[in-house]
């Protein structure tokens, strides 16, 4: 177990692309610049370091914080797809903001590519490619359908092929699929090395290791942090979900977990980038390396903390889906990563309520954040410098509408079914017992307080079962060896180090 859990967490995608390129790094002083700063940007992703830069290069004075390392969480762990077709989410945006909204998240998403294009190039950090979605029912060829007429209503180029236009092996039983050519795929850690380059080279100061606790919006605005107090003018909380809930964006969140792992193949891998319609999601693509092309594969996505069942079980399957449809595959890598989709499939990029504009933020990217990250940034960039991109403002939360309504009281109720549910399993279920063995994790109750503990790498840990955000019960991730709240997808280390979500403190250690 021990073994297994170093290939899984090792750093997965990171190690992946360390097979050809150095991890980022900061480039800035080891402590926090005293005084009082102009933009403090909270995380040091793609969002994060793309807002910074622009910043910078407009004459601002920036400081980014960053709790953990560069492209420590999702940015890290992304499968690297740069594609205006994305599965079949367009049809979804449309379908719950409408067509004005549709028009604006594609121009969105396409000048954040073309950003891409002319900061980065075509290269080894960024490699054109062909972007399929496909379909293997009836089902998922109804769901092609209206992705289609989504994609001719945005004005995107798409084209319905038949399977035997694609790279598919006939196994996976492709019936349709849709195209659009000359998309990217992106080594997102190239991509964000240069970023802190440049980031540097502007005069931007990047500082890890610092994480973010409190945020007053006043003017200034007051950040409690690791290392001492900060003040800044403006605020940007570039952190997957905001890590600070003032603008109460987990309410229209749903967290949710995906998986991936990168196979060597004994035959030619696929050159397109492949996602399909039906469930369980599979997303394909290659990683071109020194040594030769990896196939990627990722899929069996859930809501953070609410998958009943071992999640070592998702890992599996995706291992066992590959050697049957690409015999000999040995896999080499496997990672996990973890998005947000909003109420009405929409980002939410903009100010954050009740803060005069003081403080921005940007999540609910749905799995697609490699293309809307700097569009993200360009609209957090030029609200404070008075150049705002006219799409902007349709992705700043304040959208209004039924299905959207709906959406958001049915998170916010299975949010309140998992508390009550998580903490009457404490009551009749927890109990004394055992230690755990070698990869296990389980909930017990000493009194009325029950204590998470685990076990990984020989090492006994016990800390309160209790997330330090809103106080859901957690859940064990033995793929992972973390604990997942199962209510807004804050998400921690055995030893009760917070790892992501919307917390900011580590659990309690018994």
């Amino acid at each position: 177990m021990a073994a297994r859990r170093e290939r899984w967490l090792g750093v997965g995608m990171t190690s992946l692309w360390l097979a050809s390129r150095p991890h980022p790094h900061a480039a800035g002083p080891a402590e926090i610049p005293p005084g009082d700063h102009d933009v403090v940007v909270v995380g040091a992703g793609l969002t994060g370091l793309t807002t910074a830069l622009l910043l910078a290069r407009a004459g601002r004075e920036v400081l980014v914080l960053e709790d953990r390392g560069v492209g420590a969480v999702t940015t890290g762990n992304t499968t690297g797809k740069v594609s205006l077709l994305q599965g079949t989410t367009l049809s979804q945006v449309r379908s719950y903001a409408g067509d004005e909204a549709l028009s604006a998240y594609v121009t969105a998403n396409r000048e954040g590519q073309r950003f891409w294009v002319d900061t980065i190039g075509e290269g080894p950090d960024l490699q054109r490619r062909d972007a399929y979605s496909y379909a293997t029912s009836a089902q998922g060829e109804e769901k092609l359908a209206a992705e289609l007429a989504a994609c001719r209503a945005a004005g995107l180029a798409v084209e319905h092929v038949p399977a035997s236009d694609t790279e598919l092996p006939p196994g996976i039983g492709a019936s349709t699929a849709l195209r659009l050519r000359d998309q990217y795929q992106m080594h997102p850690l190239g991509v964000l090395g240069r970023l802190v380059e440049e980031l540097t080279a502007a005069g931007g100061v990047l500082v890890e290791g610092v994480r973010v606790t409190t945020l007053g919006a006043g003017d200034p605005c007051e950040l409690s942090t690791s290392a001492g107090p900060v003040r800044a003018r403006h605020v940007v909380l570039a952190t997957g979900t905001p890590v600070l809930d003032r603008g109460l964006h987990f309410a229209r969140l749903e967290p949710q977990r995906s998986y991936a792992a990168s196979y060597r193949v004994p035959s030619p891998p696929l050159q397109g980038m492949y996602l399909s319609a039906d469930s369980s999601t599979r997303s394909l693509r290659t990683v071109p390396l020194a040594d030769g092309e990896q196939l990627v594969v990722g899929g069996n996505g859930h809501v953070v903390g609410r998958h009943r069942g071992p999640t070592s079980e998702l890992v599996a399957d995706l291992d066992a889906w590959t050697a049957t449809h690409f015999p000999g595959a040995e896999r080499v890598h496997a990672w996990s990563a973890q998005d947000y989709q909003s109420s009405d499939m929409l980002p939410i990029v903009g100010p954050v309520a009740g803060t005069d504009g003081r403080v921005l933020a940007a999540t609910g990217y749905q799995k697609w954040g490699l293309a809307m990250a700097p569009a993200a940034a360009m609209a957090l960039a030029g609200r404070l410098t008075g150049d705002l991109p006219k799409w902007a403002p349709a992705l700043e939360g304040t959208r209004l509408g039924l299905r959207p309504a709906y959406k958001t009281g049915q998170l916010n109720l299975e949010v309140a079914l998992h508390l009550l549910g998580g903490w009457g399993e404490v009551l009749v279920r927890a109990g004394s017992g055992d230690p755990p063995g070698e990869g296990e994790g389980r909930v017990l109750r000493e009194g009325a307080a029950p204590v998470a503990v685990s076990r990984v790498d020989g090492r006994l840990h016990r800390v309160s079962a209790v997330c330090t955000h809103l106080g859901g019960r957690l859940r064990w991730n033995d793929a992972e060896c973390s604990w997942d709240c199962p209510l807004h997808g804050s998400r921690f280390a055995a030893d009760g180090t917070r790892l992501e979500g919307p917390a900011t403190r580590d659990l309690r250690r018994h």
